[in-house]
């Protein structure tokens, strides 16, 4: 049976508001602490460097989006190697989306939990996870145009505090002495969350078969995100460093003791805020995208067909959106935000990597974007051997389910 099609209702700002919002969501808030505490004020540069070495995989990814517009986005691009390659390509980028969503959904409920008194026990956290899914899943079947605006106040909402608190930081506190350098292993040991915090800038591809312009201003606004997120990823962690603020042992929230050594209660405040919001745009920017990507896989008949049904009315593809709330939630309730974010990470470099392999494929490529290319694919490899051996059978496990699902279309079919 033909699945109905998604209307074009994806510009210019709107691939901007998804892009940013992928990736800028838990990891602001819950690294700082971490990265200090492994090298020190050496942290914030992790972030500019990390950066110029992600365009290595942005500048060709970003390419090939453009080479290769289509629904599903990495369905597209794995198609280049045939049809069951760009199943698994599109369906291991609908797990990294959905480790990252669990891992994500995991902070923003420590930082409502700030707001009240009530004791974090399992079973409350357990619940408010599953509302906050339920909630987000409503909202995104509700209607494409209507999500989009709310993303862009979320997203006004999530940078501001941050970006003042900051300011103020570098203003008014002396700089953080650098030191000896720290050694090799402490930085190897924080290069896949700090990639972590690069980890979305891709986000816009899954709708991509949404834009009018075939995927050219979704290549664009994802370069553009990366700079933005470096800018502010390096102003975060260099004012903690600067400030340096003890962290109570077992604080799941470490930037309020940012917030609180520059402003009492009302930075304590600004930074609830700012957590609050910017997790809320990274989840809500993800329920959006992610659905896309199942959805042409039932639309091309193979995931069973109920996932690609499209509202009549609201022109939401909820099939796919109930398929994720449902996936993510047994996700968030197994696991922590530090095993997830891996586990999304390592994904992640799967599908850059065949990305960028099916953009060299596809049409005839010269000497220097056959060098960019094979750099940026190394370097996804060189990033994936950081994972855990847990990480791997996670990620296993996850796409031996999907080859089920595949399977059992094909059988229906």
């Amino acid at each position: 049976m033909t699945q109905p099609a998604l209307p074009r209702k994806v510009g210019a700002g709107s691939a901007a508001l998804l892009s940013f919002n992928g990736a800028v969501g838990a990891s602001v808030f819950a690294l700082p602490a971490t990265l200090h505490g492994d090298v020190g004020p050496w942290a914030a540069l992790l972030f500019p460097a990390a950066a110029l070495v992600m365009l290595l995989i942005a500048v060709p990814f970003a390419r090939a989006i453009a080479a290769m517009p289509g629904e599903g986005g990495p369905v597209v691009y794995g198609s280049a190697f045939g049809r069951f390659a760009g199943f698994e390509l599109g369906w291991t980028y609908y797990i990294a989306r959905m480790a990252a969503f669990a891992a994500n959904v995991h902070v923003l409920i420590d930082y409502l939990l700030r707001w009240t008194d009530i004791a974090p026990s399992p079973w409350l956290r357990s619940v408010l996870i599953v509302i906050a899914i339920v909630l987000l899943a409503g909202i995104n079947i509700a209607g494409t145009t209507k999500a989009i605006r709310l993303l862009g106040g979320l997203t006004l909402l999530k940078s501001l505090p941050l970006i003042a608190l900051a300011g103020l930081a570098l203003v008014t506190v002396p700089l953080p002495a650098f030191g000896p350098a720290p050694p090799l292993t402490a930085v190897e040991a924080s290069i896949l969350l700090v990639f972590y915090a690069f980890i979305g800038f891709e986000n816009a591809v899954a709708v991509s078969g949404e834009a009018g312009d075939g995927g050219r201003a979704i290549a664009r606004a994802m370069l553009v995100t990366i700079f933005l997120i470096a800018l502010l990823y390096f102003l975060v962690q260099f004012a903690y460093s600067a400030v340096s603020p003890p962290v109570p042992e077992g604080e799941k929230a470490p930037l309020l003791a940012l917030g609180t050594a520059l402003l009492g209660p009302v930075g304590a405040l600004l930074v609830l805020l700012a957590a609050v919001t910017s997790l809320l745009g990274n989840l809500h920017a993800n329920m959006t995208a992610s659905p896309r990507v199942s959805h042409a896989l039932a639309a091309r008949g193979d995931l069973p067909a109920w996932i690609g049904a499209v509202h009549p009315r609201l022109e939401t593809p909820h099939g796919s959106i109930l398929l994720m709330a449902g996936l993510v939630a047994v996700l968030a309730l197994s696991g922590g935000f530090v095993w997830l974010a891996v586990v999304s990470t390592l994904a992640r470099m799967a599908v850059y990597a065949v990305t960028i392999a099916a953009w060299l494929k596809v049409e005839r490529r010269g000497p220097g974007d056959i060098m960019l290319g094979a750099l940026g694919i190394l370097l996804c490899a060189a990033v994936a051997t950081q994972a855990t051996a847990a990480a791997w059978a996670t990620l296993g496990a996850l796409l031996l389910a999907g080859l089920l699902l595949y399977l059992l279309a094909r059988r229906i079919r």
